[in-house]
């Protein structure tokens, strides 16, 4: 059975501008879901040299 992929955008709200894609390829609840998201918001935070709390993520609806 092949997991169904999430795919979603990180967005510095001062600008808008979509500053990283990640796509969840595994199966996780809601909880690991987010902790993943919330570790991937802090890399992303850091390669762009930006505050933590101007990011933020959205799930890509096809």
């Amino acid at each position: 059975m092949k997991v169904a992929e999430k795919h979603f955008k990180f967005i510095n709200s001062k600008t808008g501008y979509v500053i990283y894609h990640y796509t969840l390829k595994e199966d996780l609840d809601d909880a690991e879901t987010k902790a993943m998201l919330e570790k991937v918001k802090a890399e992303a935070a850091t390669k762009n040299s930006l505050f933590l709390d101007t990011i933020y993520w959205e799930e890509e609806k096809a």
